[in-house]
């Protein structure tokens, strides 16, 4: 199988009702080119692993993400992004999300930000090395382009400087 015959459901493991509403607000069409699928330049256990989570989740010492104007605006998402470092602890992290319950995760962060499997993972030889810096967002971007500039472009530009190869996706 080349990369043109993947399929991708991005449908599958949301609620029917849900995504049946967004099958309504967004119009069902064709790629009009193949999914850019790119093969890992190195295997795993050689590669630098980031993680990306869209939980809300920040540093206790950084800003929270804005729910209050999300509140006010229904279809406003905070289009910023928080750098978590490496080593950052799971009593220094908080998550603030209007769309999830964000219990879970502070009772064990590893649900969404796994920086400790991954140190695990990271010593096993599993993963080559874990990034020093990894990724928060507020998943939570309705029509909004002025997200990729404003939060994925940054992202993608200090995962290049620190040699990421591969990026683990969390999404909430």
């Amino acid at each position: 199988m080349d990369a043109s015959e993947k399929t991708v459901n991005g449908f599958r493991f949301l609620p029917p009702g849900l995504a049946a509403w967004i099958r309504r607000r967004i119009p069902e069409e064709e790629f009009k080119s193949a999914i850019p699928w790119a093969p890992m330049a190195r295997p795993l256990n050689h590669a630098t692993l980031a993680l990306v989570t869209s939980a809300g989740i920040s540093l206790k010492s950084q800003a929270p993400f804005d729910m209050e104007r999300e509140k006010r605006e229904p279809l406003w998402g905070d289009r910023s992004y928080r750098a978590i470092p490496r080593g950052s602890a799971a009593k220094d992290i908080q998550a603030r999300h209007l769309h999830i319950n964000t219990a879970y995760i502070e009772q064990d962060i590893n649900v969404m930000l796994p920086l400790e499997r991954m140190a695990e993972f990271e010593q096993e030889g599993i993963i080559g090395r874990l990034a020093d810096t990894h990724y928060s967002f507020y998943g939570f971007q309705w029509e909004n382009l002025d997200f990729i500039r404003e939060a994925i472009a940054p992202m993608a530009v200090q995962m290049q400087a620190e040699g990421v190869g591969a990026a683990l996706l969390t999404p909430a």
